[in-house]
């Protein structure tokens, strides 16, 4: 099983932009923990970082057919891509939406996600443990793992 772990724009300035906003550990920190996550689910994990929209929604193309799911962190494209959008409507496996902070106790143009429509779940405000939670939340998604509050329990079992 695979995972494809997306980040957009300015994201690659992380641990330096705003640290009070996003945190003193880098992307390449975020992507370690994720990807180690995703191994101790016996999942694998490539990510793919650019600030252009364009190279974002081809790694959305090139994830078709070939990973089981996707944990996007658009960035600021998250408030304006249609085209990212549309991507991952076209895509067909498990999307989950992914930001370091909070973006409904943020400026009101991060209020609306045009990535939400087309996500399975969204996890945000959780600093970089929201990594480990979305990597987590898209393997039990893609395995079929009721979702919280859906009232189907499975006897207590833990997925890992």
């Amino acid at each position: 099983m695979h995972l494809t772990l997306l980040s957009g724009p300015n994201l690659d300035l992380l641990g330096e932009r705003e640290p009070e906003v996003y945190g003193t550990d880098t992307l390449d920190d975020h992507v370690q923990r994720a990807a180690a996550v995703a191994g101790s689910f016996g999942w694998t994990l490539d990510h793919v970082q650019a600030n252009d929209e364009g190279a974002l929604v081809s790694a959305v193309h090139d994830a078709r057919g070939r990973a089981d799911a996707i944990v996007v962190n658009a960035g600021a494209l998250t408030h304006t891509s249609w085209s990212l959008h549309d991507a991952l409507a076209a895509y067909g496996g498990i999307v989950v939406e992914l930001h370091l902070s909070n973006p409904a106790a943020r400026e009101p143009f991060r209020h609306t996600s045009v990535v939400a429509p087309v996500a399975h779940g969204l996890v945000a405000g959780m600093g970089g443990l929201g990594y480990e939670l979305a990597v987590e939340a898209a393997v039990r998604l893609a395995r079929g793992a009721p979702r919280p509050g859906s009232g189907t329990a499975r006897n207590g079992e833990e997925e890992r």
